[in-house]
């Protein structure tokens, strides 16, 4: 995952300093930046992300179903370069709220049964038919920002590469339709715990962006531990793959 986090980031810098050279070469005059009036652009005030949530290096025994999914929505402050307001940098606050699914599997997220956050395959007795770990943070995203035509960024090919701190605020599993081992439904109702003693509370995570006008694709990778040492699972490392929507 850290390849392709790579390759993304790669192919949005490379994108920009083509389509820098393009413009220059189209005008054969090298545009004085610093005279260009703003007005009011948009400048990518409000961010929301709708992606894939994805675990890195989790172990075979965690059996994950259906499609995990993220949404992060961010207001941004956005500050261009004087000398070239091509390049600007965001800096913002929100939240991000992730879902991950599971088959047949029962998670010990309050530490009742262990001192551990365990992944328990229950296929063989009663288990919900639908399960799911939740989590919310609080994040600050930070962003080095290029905009192909900064006057006009609705109409504008744009790329931005940064990172974003979070913090914790809930961790919950989620359970629906208690069923015994054959798949027959023993008891409709939902079952919820929440509890965050097994979870990093810090969240720093590496991101990148490539748009034109308001619609285009995102990515992050989560640098440090999703869960903390010695609690679970190692070296578990959550990514993001998805469409972004900018502006304002």
């Amino acid at each position: 995952m850290k390849k392709i986090l790579f390759l993304f980031l790669t192919v949005a810098c490379v994108t920009a300093v083509n389509a820098q050279d393009s413009t220059s070469t189209a005008t054969k005059k090298k545009k004085d930046w610093s005279k260009v009036t703003l007005g009011n652009r948009a400048n990518d005030h409000l961010m929301i992300q709708l992606g894939y949530n994805g675990w890195a290096s989790a172990p075979d025994t965690i059996n994950t179903k259906g499609i995990p999914r993220s949404l992060n929505v961010y207001f941004m402050f956005d500050f261009p370069f004087k000398s070239d307001p091509r390049f600007s940098i965001g800096i913002g606050a929100g939240f991000g709220t992730d879902n991950m699914y599971f088959d047949k599997t029962d998670i010990d997220i309050t530490g009742k049964r262990s001192n551990k956050l365990t992944f328990k395959n229950v296929a063989d007795t009663n288990h919900f038919k639908k399960y799911k770990l939740a989590t919310t943070y609080l994040e600050a995203p930070v962003e080095l920002r290029f905009a192909s035509n900064p006057t006009n960024t609705n109409k504008s090919w744009k790329f931005a590469v940064g990172g974003k701190i979070g913090t914790l605020m809930s961790a919950s599993v989620k359970g629906k339709t208690l069923q015994n081992k054959n798949g027959n439904t023993i008891n409709a109702y939902t079952s919820k715990e929440k509890a965050k003693r097994f979870f990093e509370s810090t969240r720093i995570s590496l991101t990148g962006r490539i748009s034109y006008g308001v619609f285009g694709l995102y990515g992050s990778y989560q640098m440090n531990n999703f869960i903390k040492d010695g609690m679970g699972p190692d070296g578990i490392r959550p990514f993001q793959i998805g469409i972004s929507i900018s502006g304002l």
